[in-house]
Parts: structure tokens; sequence; C-alpha cells
């Protein structure tokens, strides 16, 4: 008999196990973002499974966010790039998915949203056409490699090269999240709190990479990866200015790859970008084409599919105020808008 439960304290290690073993599941379904969301951010976490005869068949990460600037809603995965219900049978997928229908309106949100590279649902709206994800296998060889990105950003990785760059794995955070704070900054994004990042690497251990890459003894860039199965997600990344006059961005993501083949990854995962973006480009310019992501919304209470990105008109002045603040004040000021940017 199948049963729809809640994941508790000392259940993580079943959780995960499913995970690894279902081939629909990815890095955003496993059971350290629930620690590590509730430990930085607060939001409460509804880790639902199906289990039959004492076995895990099916699970749905969902993370509860109430923002008074953003509204409420349940995210599948929160602060995710894929999620949504995966399952071993029609039965408990369906009951997942039913379930988390149920809490929605319970819990009185605006949204529900599950986001994956196909839908589930033929009569939710989706978001379509706005995230695509790029992904490409890599060889053992890393001459292959090198000649499989183009001639152009070939050469912007050898100008790295060139410069006498040079690459560190990190075990804190203090580098990491002082470049990547710079870089959103930069970009007119609210940055996530330092906390954030410890809560991952605490949450995921060897499975959360840090790169820093080192010029002259001063670090320019940085990245933190996810490992799993044999996939690398370079996914939090940032530089300072001083690292674009030698290509500090492309090196940085070469010695991903490079390290990456080393720890026997067999696909290079660059994470979603919005369509016609600056990290569009740069993806599309390292030879990687795109795939869509499909996010579909069910509207417990009607109502429009919510428009929160940095493209929409209506926060395109908050974009460009944010470029102008002091870094010290963005980074104070920062945390308090970003945890609920899911």
């Amino acid at each position: 008999m199948l049963h729809i439960r809640e994941l508790a304290s000392g259940e993580e290690a079943r959780w995960d196990k499913f995970v690894e073993a279902c081939p629909q599941a990815g890095f955003f379904h496993r059971a350290g973002w629930k620690q590590a969301i509730e430990s930085a951010f607060g939001h409460r976490c509804h880790f639902l499974y199906g289990e039959r005869d004492g076995e895990i068949t099916g699970v749905l990460p969902l993370t509860h966010v109430k923002s008074w600037l953003f509204g409420k809603a349940l995210v599948s995965a929160g602060f995710g790039v894929g999620g949504g219900p995966v399952a071993g049978d029609d039965e408990t997928l369906a009951a997942l998915d039913a379930r988390a229908q149920e809490m929605a309106r319970a819990l009185g949100v605006d949204h529900l949203e599950y986001r994956a590279r196909t839908g589930l649902h033929d009569d939710w709206p989706v978001k379509q056409d706005f995230y695509v994800n790029f992904s490409r296998p890599l060889s053992a060889d890393h001459d292959e490699n090198l000649k499989a990105i183009p001639r152009k950003q070939r050469a912007m990785v050898r100008k790295g090269i060139k410069a006498g760059l040079e690459s560190q794995l990190d075990d804190d955070t203090a580098r990491l999240f002082a470049l990547y704070a710079e870089s959103v900054r930069n970009l007119g994004t609210p940055v996530y709190s330092r906390k954030w990042f410890e809560a991952l690497k605490a949450a995921f251990g060897a499975d959360c990479e840090i790169l820093t890459i080192v010029h002259d003894g001063a670090p320019v860039a940085a990245v933190m990866s996810f490992y799993f199965r044999d996939q690398v997600l370079p996914y939090y990344g940032g530089g300072s200015l001083a690292a674009r006059p030698v290509a500090g961005n492309d090196f940085m993501y070469w010695e991903v790859m490079r390290r990456a083949v080393e720890r026997g990854a067999r696909l290079f995962d660059f994470g979603r970008s919005k369509l016609n973006t600056g990290s569009f480009a740069f993806k599309k310019h390292w030879g990687f084409e795109p795939a869509p992501l499909i996010y579909e919304f069910f509207l417990p209470r009607g109502g429009q599919v919510p428009e929160i990105n940095p493209l929409n008109p209506k926060y395109r002045l908050m974009v460009d105020s944010w470029k102008r603040l002091p870094l010290w004040l963005a980074n104070r000021l920062g945390p308090l808008v970003a945890r609920d940017l899911v």
C-alpha cells in the first residue's frame, strides 16, 4: 500500500539512495537542500516521498516561501534549476503531485511551481522559451575537450594560461563570497548571504567544490560546483574587474572542466540562463547548445504566472539602482531580498 510521507531527520540517506538510482532525478532533488535552505534562510521545506513496503518509490522536494515582496509559493526545487515530482511508478507520481496541490491550497500560496525539462500537466500554465539549460558530454582526454571549445573562446582560455593564472581548491567560502558578491552587485542583483554558501558546503561536503582562480597571488574569480553521478555543475560563480583583462572567467570554467574529468565526470552541466542575456551568449560561445526548461505552475487561487526576474520592466529601476550601491551596503541589504529569490 502506498503512503505519502514527509522527510524526517535521519531519513536523508534513504532519500538520497532513491535519488541516486532514479533516472529522472537530479542533484536538486537531493535531501541536503532541505538542510541548507532551512538553516540559511529559515524557509520551511516539505520534502515529500512515497513509500511502499518500506521502500521509497518517489520524491518531491518543496520549498515554502512567504515573501512580502514576491508573494507566497511552493517551489520544486527551491533555489535550483530542476525539480518536480519523480517516481519509479505512475501511482507514486500521481500521489505526490496530488499531495503537493492539496498542500498549496492548505497553505494559501499564490502558486505551486515545478521546474523540469518536461512538463507534467498539459493544462497548467508554463514558462517556456524563457530559461534554457546548457550541457555537453566530456571526453576523458583533455586535448579533445579543449578542441571542442570554439576557436575564439579557446583563445580566451589560452590567454588565461599565458597570463599565468592558477586554480586552487578552497575549504571555506571566504574568497568565493567576496568575488561572487562583487560580480552580482555589478549586475544589479542582490547577493545571497555568506551563510548560504557555508550551508551548501556543509550539506554536500565533497560533492560541493569551491575553485578559486589566482593571478599574481590575488584571487580574481571563483565558482562553487556540484558533483552528481558523472556530472559536474558549476553553479555559483563570479569574478572581479581584474579577471577581465586576463580572461579569468574563461580560464576558470576550463579548470572546472579539466579537474572534473580527473574526478571521473563525463557531463558538464553549465546550468540555466535566460534567453538573450549575457550568460546565455557566454555559454553559446563555448559551443554549448541550449535545451529548453519548462517551468509549470498550479495557481490555486487563479491569477497570473509570476514574472519575478530582473528582465521584468517593473524591476528595472531597482536593478539600475542596485548597480550603484557601495559594495558594503549591497552585501548588507542583499541577503534580506535574495533569501526570497528562489
